[in-house]
């Protein structure tokens, strides 16, 4: 089966890849979701999950800032001049993949304090919880369009068990 550029860098390189492209975003992510919603709920802006959260931001921000320049110097550049995109799946995939960088950015300077100094806690809450779904979107449209295979988004490829079949 043909992979799109982003689950063949998942794919190579075992463990690495799938560990510093997908595993340390992801689990850093998925902290910062599940402690949202806890603090969501009880509505306690301090104490420890607020430290977990507001750590799982800042790192999750910083080391995906280092993947985005790092793929965009070793992929998505050379891709685009080189003309080796697989398709739209390829650069849905990668492009949604690369997106997360809005989200966890925005993460990552609200909780640092770079933004929205003025705001008071309720509105600052509200935009974390935002950015939080946001990268669930983005990342999840990755994960999809990354698993297909490129060549079925292409307008010149047959569709598989198509080939024979008459209107």
């Amino acid at each position: 089966m043909n992979m799109t550029h982003y689950m063949a860098l998942l794919a190579d390189n075992q463990p690495w890849n799938l560990i510093l492209f997908m595993a340390i975003p992801v689990i850093l992510a998925e902290t910062v979701a599940i402690t949202e919603l806890f603090i969501l709920f009880s509505r306690k802006l301090n104490g420890t999950l607020r430290q977990i959260n507001r750590f799982a931001s800042i790192v999750g921000g910083i080391y995906f800032t280092g993947v985005f320049i790092y793929l965009m110097k070793t992929a998505v550049i050379p891709l685009t001049a080189t003309g080796g995109w697989l398709g739209a799946a390829d650069v849905i995939a990668v492009g949604f993949y690369l997106s997360g960088i809005i989200p966890l950015g925005g993460m990552t300077l609200l909780d640092l304090g770079l933004i929205c100094k003025a705001w008071d806690d309720e509105r600052k809450l509200k935009l974390h919880a935002i950015f939080v779904a946001i990268f669930l979107v983005v990342a999840h449209i990755a994960m999809i369009f990354g698993m297909l295979d490129p060549t079925l988004l292409m307008s010149d490829a047959p569709m598989a068990g198509m080939e024979g079949m008459h209107h």
